[in-house]
C-alpha cells in the first residue's frame, strides 16, 4: 500500500492578503449584503470578486476567441460606422418597448403627448 503525503507548503495552504480602504458607508454596504446572504464580510467580498473576475475573465476569453480576416474586419467597422436603418419590424420593438418603459416609470410625456425618446 502506497502512503500519501501530505505537504504543508503546497500551493493550496500559501494565502495572500488583500486589503481595501474604503469610506464607512460603503463597508456598511458591504456588510448588509454579507449579512442578509449569510456570510462574513470576507467571505462575500471574496466571493463577489472572484465572480467578477471570471466573468471578466471568460469575456476577455469570447473576444481573443473571434478570429476575422482583415477584409471582415474592415466591413465589421463599416457596419458599426454606418450602421442600416431600422426595418418595419425594429421599429415597432422599439415603439412597444419605448411604451413598456413609459408606463413602467409612469413618466411624464414629451411635446404634443409623445413619449420622450430614450
Amino acid at each position: 500500500m502506497t502512503a500519501i503525503k501530505h505537504n504543508s507548503d503546497t500551493e493550496s495552504s500559501v494565502r495572500g492578503r488583500i486589503t481595501a480602504r474604503l469610506s464607512a458607508e460603503k463597508q456598511e454596504l458591504l456588510q448588509l449584503a454579507a449579512d442578509l446572504s449569510g456570510s462574513t464580510l470576507n467571505q462575500f467580498v471574496v466571493q463577489s470578486a472572484l465572480r467578477a473576475a471570471e466573468h471578466v475573465i471568460e469575456q476577455e476569453e469570447v473576444i481573443r476567441s473571434i478570429r476575422l480576416t482583415v477584409e471582415q474586419s474592415q466591413r465589421f467597422f463599416a457596419l458599426l460606422d454606418a450602421p442600416a436603418k431600422p426595418n418595419e419590424a425594429l421599429q415597432r420593438a422599439m415603439e412597444r418597448f419605448r411604451n413598456k418603459k413609459i408606463g413602467s416609470r409612469n413618466s411624464k410625456s414629451g411635446p404634443k403627448g409623445r413619449p420622450q425618446q430614450f
